[in-house]
């Protein structure tokens, strides 16, 4: 990380300093969802070669079901919920690691009575995903 590391502090499900973002900006097909991204995108951390994020789900949210080239490494931090990889659902809790490999349609739910939030660390350069569109079956790649 250049010539300066850091710490960042966290308290209560939140890190000091790091702006609680929309989980995609102007995107559809998910519910309740926020993330952080700790880690690779700031100044002077342009030498990482992963990002890591922090997503929070909230109860009976859910992430986009969608896939692409790049894979995840996702560690549960609080709460409980499920992941669907591919067409296997398993349930979640904390400190629970879950890989989700390239090209696996993947998506995460909290479930109803609590928040379900985790780390996801990915290659810093990847690709746009596909995003399973229910209505018309299909799978679209987003912008």
């Amino acid at each position: 990380m250049s010539e300066r590391s850091k710490v960042v502090k966290f308290s209560d499900y939140r890190w000091q300093d790091v702006p609680l973002e929309d989980y995609k900006p102007g995107a559809t097909h998910f519910k309740d969802v926020t993330r952080q991204t700790l880690l690779g995108e700031g100044s002077g951390e342009e030498v990482l070669h992963f990002v890591t994020r922090y997503f929070e789900i909230q109860p009976g949210g859910y992430s986009t079901l969608e896939r692409h080239e790049h894979p995840h490494s996702v560690v549960v931090l609080r709460g409980r919920g499920s992941v669907l990889l591919g067409d296997e659902a398993y349930d979640l809790r904390p400190y629970d690691c879950v890989y989700c490999a390239p090209r696996s349609a993947h998506q995460f739910r909290a479930a109803s009575d609590q928040p379900l939030g985790f780390l996801c660390i990915v290659d810093r350069i990847r690709d746009r995903p596909e995003v399973f569109d229910r209505a018309s079956g299909e799978w679209i790649t987003r912008g």
